[in-house]
């Protein structure tokens, strides 16, 4: 079935600035781990099965995944058997990274990422136009609704959302201190924003505090106005934290 069906999801940040923003949350996390000290990797997280380590396993090992397309396929062959009986293929590609990519010690990982992050700006440079249109095999299913997401959506959105939410994790973690910009942490929530708007389709009113916060409503302008943290609020979303209606409404990263 072809990408330009009006149901498939296409990202919606311009390809330039999706490109920058991903480029540059790569070295966010580098910068991020190179502060590491010996005791902050056997820490738990936020992501209940996965200690520090591990959870930088999963950012390498998705990073190697992005990074080429052989370790891709590699990678998406194995978890597709679900070899440890996990529920989805997602489930089975985390499972799959912790336990190759764990092997490595702090050191081999966080030199793994300086290396992979340039590679897989790279690689979605190249990403040619026909492929990022089209539809990604597998139906996603967010707020309890299957959908289906095109590749552009993948590299240009989730593979820069993912890294940026586990940057979250990883200082909640470890107590360091979480480095936020609004040129790019602050596009990035807002995308996440206008994003979740349109999955509840519901009048809002919204203000998000701190260095990537802002304030949006419906077009409307009507919707009872609520006000908190913009980290907090995607941190909701993504399932981490409290949520009720509209917060309740997830949001993929």
């Amino acid at each position: 079935m072809r990408s330009t069906d009006s149901d498939l999801r296409q990202p919606k940040i311009e390809r330039p600035e999706a490109l920058r923003l991903g480029a540059d949350e790569y070295l966010r996390v580098v910068d991020l781990l190179n502060r590491f000290g010996p005791e902050d990797w056997d820490k738990p997280t936020d992501c209940t099965e996965w200690s520090v380590h591990q959870l930088v396993a999963h950012v390498v090992g998705a990073a190697a995944m992005a990074a080429s397309m052989r370790e891709s396929l590699r990678q998406n062959r194995i978890a597709s058997k679900r070899p440890g009986g996990e529920a989805t293929t997602v489930d089975a590609l985390g499972a799959l990274q912790v336990r190759e990519f764990g092997r490595r010690t702090p050191e081999e990982l966080v030199a793994m990422l300086a290396e992979l992050g340039p590679r897989v700006a790279r690689g979605r440079r190249r990403a040619p136009g026909l492929l990022r249109r089209r539809s990604m095999p597998e139906t996603e299913v967010i707020n309890g609704i299957p959908e289906r997401w095109s590749f552009g959506y993948l590299l240009d959105i989730i593979l820069t959302r993912d890294p940026w939410m586990h940057r979250i994790d990883l200082c909640r973690a470890t107590g360091h201190p979480l480095r936020l910009t609004a040129v790019h942490d602050g596009r990035i929530v807002e995308d996440v924003v206008r994003e979740w708007a349109q999955r509840h389709g519901k009048p809002y009113r919204l203000t998000l505090t701190g260095p990537a916060g802002g304030t949006w409503t419906s077009p409307d302008g009507d919707g009872e106005p609520f006000e908190l943290d913009a980290i907090e609020f995607c941190r909701a979303l993504s399932g981490r934290g409290p949520a009720g209606p509209p917060l309740g409404t997830e949001v993929p990263f």
